[in-house]
């Protein structure tokens, strides 16, 4: 597997799965179905204006995403969350490249315009087990993706806070440790902060860049009380990636390992404003 998108679409359709079957959570079959198609629609429609050949697997990845985190009664505003997210990565772009990642742009798109949609982020419940398998399948796909210093560095910052949290207000540290242990908290760490495309290209703006998330979404957690504190910090961080690459510059990532490789030895055929990078 050169390219770290087909192990994410393994993961994310095992952990689609095992939601539903395993624990019994509301993914309906017809609504990831309906999800699905209208992504690949979306993205056939697109990668056609563009004049691009058509690929399956990010818009397969976004859908996947959304069929584990949106939910909603309606078949119809499941079409819209894939056609906001897919949409999304042809009409803002920045650079090159889109801006937002695209599940998370929908789901905040769909929460700011509609009361028929909803994240539920105690759906994944506090199970030890389940958050390890979550760690231990996420950790694959961002070794693969190599971005995994943005998640951990998300995370332990996230943990510091919510301890520090609970050092000021007198909690028993079982508290913090009780909060670290919510699946929807791991699958937003591996599976769409550390998006490759929608991160800062260097290390060291991709850790500013995953701080800056962790502190605006714990302000709107526990300042705001916005329990989808996290998904709007960020949406919110996103349009700040462009200004972190220009500040501290890095290399375009490439998904495939053979274009990494064809772009070290022939970097003109691949220039960042080449539109078909991202």
């Amino acid at each position: 597997m050169a390219d770290p998108r087909l192990l994410q679409i393994l993961v994310l359709s095992s952990l689609a799965l095992y939601g539903a079957f395993g624990l019994e959570l509301e993914i309906r079959p017809f609504h990831a179905a309906v999800t699905v198609v209208v992504a690949l629609l979306t993205e056939a429609a697109g990668r056609r204006l563009r004049g691009e050949a058509f690929d399956p697997r990010s818009p397969l990845i976004t859908a996947l995403s959304l069929t584990l985190l949106l939910r909603t009664a309606s078949p119809g505003v499941a079409a819209l969350g894939a056609l906001f997210a897919v949409g999304s990565k042809f009409l803002i772009r920045a650079r090159g490249g889109h801006v937002f990642n695209p599940a998370n742009f929908a789901l905040v798109a769909l929460l700011l315009t509609t009361d028929r949609a909803w994240v539920s982020s105690g759906q994944w419940g506090h199970v030890a087990l389940l958050s390890l398998l979550l760690v231990g399948a996420g950790q694959l796909v961002i070794q693969r993706a190599q971005r995994g210093d943005v998640t951990w560095t998300f995370l332990a910052t996230w943990s510091a806070l919510l301890l520090a949290r609970a050092a000021w207000l007198g909690d028993p540290l079982a508290i913090p440790w009780h909060q670290l242990q919510n699946g929807a908290l791991l699958v937003f760490a591996f599976f769409m902060i550390s998006d490759p495309r929608t991160t800062p290209r260097s290390r060291a703006g991709r850790s500013v860049f995953a701080v800056a998330v962790a502190v605006a979404g714990f302000v709107l957690v526990y300042g705001h009380y916005e329990p989808n504190g996290l998904l709007f910090a960020l949406a919110g961080t996103a349009p700040l990636v462009p200004l972190l690459d220009r500040w501290l510059p890095g290399p375009v990532y490439l998904w495939n390992r053979t274009t990494e490789t064809h772009h070290a030895t022939h970097p003109a055929r691949f220039s960042p404003a080449a539109p078909g990078l991202r």
